[in-house]
């Protein structure tokens, strides 16, 4: 019988020393110039401490153009690369792993960061009274979509010359590539929709780019949604067959989770009524694609106890991912390979809105995170309505940096394009 403590070996990097990931969560710390700072290089250490034997970061953005949040990180072609080697070294201080995960939002970008709003096809959100937030996103060109690829390679590249361990392609949670994957939000006619394999594509030739770009000895994974959980998107027979797809162009790991801002399945919310688990969300699901994976398989979602974590691994699944519980206790990973029963109780809140009640225990989450960053106690101390508030009041300072770093460099590509169209009479796209 597997048990937490043994490694993971993969077709490709080093060995994880043991079964616990600690997975993405949205941490919101960059500092101007959507760089880790200090308090990120703090938090990482603590979770390197605390024992995971992989730490996967919050989402990085390939384009700056387009975040998901004023406070997310980006790593592009001329990005400072210093403070990502810090971070990597922060990652790995206590002798695990660090992988980086890579992300475009497409249509996930609220109004109000002005934003390139792209997606497959021009289907607006439908976030119940939230919609308003988001614009309706622009269908992509093939020229686009072929920067795009380029864009994750570069990033993979870069994080690997900054002593990242690896990258995880996010594919999941409705962000760009899952978009491409859903049948409700793909709806081209082009060789990027219709079938699922036309709807893969894209996903995969991120992957075929990124493999060739890093080479072998550093691991790629990939974050897939086990289901949208809407009627009629992706669902787990899709999964299934990318999966397989994944494994013949070269990725190393599948972290399985599930849902969107449309079906809020991570904060146990799915559109389309099925019943969740109270703790690990997805194991059913999960269980029905371990027997056919070619890879292997990481589960995340709802996990905060050691003996829920052991029958994830006892299903088949290789590795358990935890998110919120690691940032009410950072220690979870080496309690539970000892052998302790510590668990960490999720933040609750009352609100009956469902999009409000998820903001609010992400809020909570993030001010814990914030805390934690800044080298104080992990002991939880807002209620979700004053955690909200204070999100409001943080996002709006990161938002005026963001949009005060956008206009400054459009002016540098409209100053570029300006000389382009002097020397050549005609405009290069950027």
């Amino acid at each position: 019988m597997t048990t937490l403590n043994e490694p993971l070996h993969l077709s490709n990097g080093a060995p994880l020393p043991n079964r616990i990931a600690k997975a993405a969560m949205e941490e919101l710390l960059a500092v101007p110039g959507q760089l880790p700072g200090d308090e990120l290089l703090t938090l990482y250490r603590r979770w390197a401490a605390g024992g995971a034997g992989l730490l996967i970061t919050g989402h990085v953005m390939i384009d700056g153009r387009a975040v998901a949040q004023p406070g997310d990180v980006v790593l592009e072609q001329d990005t400072p690369l210093e403070p990502f080697q810090r971070w990597a070294a922060a990652g790995k201080s206590a002798g695990g792993r660090i992988w980086m995960q890579i992300n475009h939002p497409g249509r996930v970008i609220p109004k109000d960061l002005a934003g390139t709003t792209w997606a497959p096809s021009a289907v607006p959100i439908d976030a119940g009274g939230f919609s308003s937030m988001y614009p309706t996103p622009q269908p992509m060109t093939a020229q686009q979509i072929d920067e795009t690829v380029e864009r994750f390679a570069v990033t993979a590249q870069r994080a690997q010359q900054a002593g990242f361990d690896g990258v995880e392609i996010h594919a999941a949670h409705g962000y760009l590539l899952s978009q491409f994957l859903s049948p409700l939000v793909n709806r081209r006619d082009d060789r990027w929709g219709g079938s699922l394999h036309n709807r893969a594509r894209l996903l995969l030739d991120v992957m075929v780019a990124v493999r060739e770009r890093v080479g072998t000895g550093f691991a790629v994974g990939v974050k897939l949604n086990s289901a949208d959980f809407q009627r009629g998107g992706f669902d787990t027979d899709d999964a299934r067959d990318v999966i397989k797809m994944l494994a013949d162009v070269g990725a190393d790991l599948v972290e399985l989770s599930g849902g969107s801002i449309e079906s809020l399945a991570t904060a146990g919310f799915p559109a389309d009524g099925r019943t969740l688990a109270r703790e690990a969300y997805f194991l059913e699901l999960a269980e029905r694609l371990v027997a056919t994976s070619p890879l292997p398989l990481l589960l995340t979602g709802g996990i905060r106890r050691r003996a829920v974590a052991q029958q994830v691994i006892d299903s088949g699944v290789a590795m358990v991912g935890l998110a919120t519980a690691l940032a009410i206790d950072p220690t979870l990973p080496g309690q539970w390979l000892a052998g302790g029963d510590a668990q960490a109780r999720p933040p609750r809140t009352r609100f009956r809105n469902k999009t409000l009640a998820a903001a609010a225990v992400q809020a909570v989450t993030s001010r814990q995170l914030a805390r934690l960053g800044a080298g104080k106690p992990s002991k939880t101390p807002y209620s979700p309505a004053v955690a909200l508030l204070l999100e409001r009041f943080v996002r709006a300072r990161s938002r005026r940096a963001y949009v005060n770093l956008s206009r400054r460099a459009s002016g540098r590509r409209g100053s570029a394009a300006s000389c382009s169209r002097s020397r050549s009479g005609r405009t290069s796209e950027w």
